[in-house]
């Protein structure tokens, strides 16, 4: 006999529905060079970069650390997923690079939705604020 995802407590219906409810959000920070949808594996983004004759790309990753308690105690999730993403284009904007795009992960014991949706709204803004796409 065999486990299963919900033997391992997954709730694979609750995953699904979260995307189908953060698909948009995510959807509407969306460049003409992203070149896949929302809920793959990886994303693929057009590395195409006219004017440039030797560009260089930079990455970098950044938390809000305990900023998650306060938003906790307010019931104020949205403004969590803002931070995250000023957090990571502040980082590339020192070292003279610009946005292009997001990637967001979030790992949680048990998925809230309502909260996580708030979180990826937050996100989403935080991209369309900073001129990137989320993937």
């Amino acid at each position: 006999m065999g486990f299963t995802y919900r033997d391992a407590g997954v709730d694979v219906e609750g995953g699904n529905r979260f995307v189908s409810r953060i698909a948009p959000l995510v959807k509407a920070t969306f460049s003409d060079r992203v070149i896949t949808d929302i809920g793959g594996f990886g994303a693929l983004f057009k590395g195409s970069f006219p004017g440039m004759s030797d560009p260089v790309l930079v990455s970098g990753t950044d938390g809000v650390g305990t900023k998650l308690k306060l938003a906790h105690w307010m019931n104020k999730h949205d403004t969590i997923g803002i931070d995250a993403v000023a957090m990571c284009v502040n980082d590339l904007l020192v070292s003279g690079a610009a946005p292009l795009f997001f990637l967001d992960y979030i790992a949680c014991g048990r998925l809230n939705e309502d909260v996580m949706v708030q979180v990826v709204g937050g996100i989403a803004e935080g991209c369309r604020i900073a001129g990137c796409s989320l993937v």
